[in-house]
């Protein structure tokens, strides 16, 4: 493959700990596909831990792991979300955020101190994720003649491709994901099947 078309991110929600000088920092991470998933989350973390004196967070997105976001909330400036974003850099993880609360416990801890606990909490919480690795797709529709099911099938079985849904009334439609790292390939491989037409379908459809 002359790309790569994977990228990583967490399955479901996990939690990280750090405690210094009774200070206690909880970490959550979780799966978001954009901007707006962490608003209701941090709203439902803000009212659990609603004495706590801070919500820091920060967010990695897209595939491509070009867009990203994070907040101090109150923390003297790159004390917080930039830690926490760079656990997320180091696990090359992406599509997720982390949002850190902090119980102050009476003893400052300083800009190092600070930075340490936010990355170490944050790094908890990935450590007890479970990351998972996922590929870059491209959705097609194919329609054919029922008479070359077999050879259509054949492909998709030695593709290992996923079928979304499929519809054999007169002729026949399927819809389905191609990796894009193999999409040259298998499209290839289908239009040396008579009679078989195939339609790129974009993502926001």
């Amino acid at each position: 493959m002359l790309f790569d078309d994977t990228y990583k991110t967490i399955s479901k929600s996990a939690e990280g700990i750090f405690k210094d000088k009774g200070s206690k920092f909880i970490a959550y991470a979780f799966p978001i596909r954009k901007e707006d998933d962490l608003k209701e989350r941090l709203n439902a973390i803000k009212s659990e831990h609603s004495k706590a004196r801070h919500h820091c967070w920060a967010i990695r997105l897209g595939p491509d792991r070009s867009v990203f976001r994070f907040n101090d909330d109150g923390e003297p400036s790159g004390t917080a979300g930039r830690p926490i974003l760079n656990c997320m850099l180091s696990a090359d993880v992406t599509d997720l955020a982390i949002v850190v609360v902090r119980y102050f416990g009476g003893t400052l801890l300083g800009v190092p101190g600070l930075i340490n606990a936010y990355k170490q909490s944050a790094q908890d919480a990935l450590e007890n994720a479970e990351i998972v690795e996922k590929t870059l797709n491209d959705t097609y529709v194919l329609r054919f003649d029922y008479i070359v099911m077999n050879e259509v099938m054949r492909v998709i079985k030695d593709e290992d491709l996923q079928i979304l849904s499929n519809d054999y009334d007169t002729s026949c439609v399927l819809k389905l994901q191609i990796r894009k790292g193999l999409l040259n390939r298998v499209l290839e491989k289908f239009e040396k099947i008579n009679g078989l037409s195939h339609e790129f379908i974009p993502a926001s459809l």
